[in-house]
């Protein structure tokens, strides 16, 4: 007969293996295995040290075990529409699957007049003075993704005194005391083209790329960010979140390729 701990590491790596959990998705913790099993916190610890010897999840310490990335074609899975998958942010979704991230920081700079952008048909309008972030994002030595943010100076002063690796979404809800109401976005696809301009992905052939463009809305429908990214189409898989209902509650979601 197995040990317990086998038995519980063995049915979390199943979830895992299922897709159930994905990369970057918290394993249970200690806590809720001993709910879930009704076992001992020995037994709980054990489980979860087996998972990551075995090479299916990692521990980040103070914030948990983590799914890894083990997919064979290495795509990353995110959720499009999820207030919960946004307010983890880049760096720490590819922590906490195994990567090791880094930015480079191409422009930082403060706007005076507002900027715009369009989603599904309406525009969405930010006033000045605003703070323009352009990046780009690694992940080991790969750019994932290249990233221009706008965010409103008038609901957050002196964010361009902080990092550029933060969470910005997490620094909205707890320095700035902003409520996240909505997030609306648009996903289109096209092909880079080496010589272009816009294309700062050190590559040499043709790159497909999905284009996001990105409005976060709080207090009544205020624009507190507006975001048009590029990801690398060969790395990347999207997931989209129907009906969401947020903080905690249970989504439904639909992936797409």
């Amino acid at each position: 007969m197995k040990p317990k701990f086998i038995s519980i590491s063995e049915d979390i790596i199943e979830k895992i293996k299922s897709g159930e959990l994905q990369p970057g998705d918290r394993v249970p913790s200690e806590n809720e295995l001993i709910k879930q099993y009704e076992v001992s916190n020995t037994t709980a610890r054990k489980s979860l040290l087996e998972i990551e010897s075995r090479g299916w999840a990692q521990r980040i310490k103070g914030k948990g075990t983590f799914v890894l990335n083990r997919t064979e074609d290495h795509h990353i899975l995110r959720t499009l529409g999820s207030i919960d998958s946004t307010r983890r942010g880049f760096n720490e979704s590819l922590k906490a699957e195994g990567f090791n991230p880094k930015n480079i920081v191409l422009e930082k700079t403060i706007l005076q007049h507002g900027v715009s952008s369009e989603i599904s048909g309406k525009h969405y309008i930010m006033e000045g003075p605003i703070l323009k972030i352009h990046q780009v994002r690694y992940a080991d030595d790969i750019i994932l993704k290249d990233e221009i943010k706008y965010i409103s100076l008038k609901l957050c002063p002196k964010i361009n005194m902080m990092s550029t690796e933060i969470s910005y979404f997490k620094i909205y809800e707890d320095k700035y005391n902003l409520k996240i109401s909505d997030i609306k976005q648009n996903l289109s696809t096209m092909i880079l083209m080496p010589q272009a301009e816009e294309n700062n992905f050190e590559v040499s052939d043709p790159l497909p790329a999905f284009v996001l463009d990105s409005v976060v809305l709080c207090c009544s429908d205020t624009v507190v960010e507006i975001e048009k990214s590029y990801y690398r189409g060969d790395k990347y898989k999207f997931a989209i979140v129907a009906n969401p209902e947020y903080y905690g509650n249970s989504v439904n979601t639909e992936r797409k390729i």
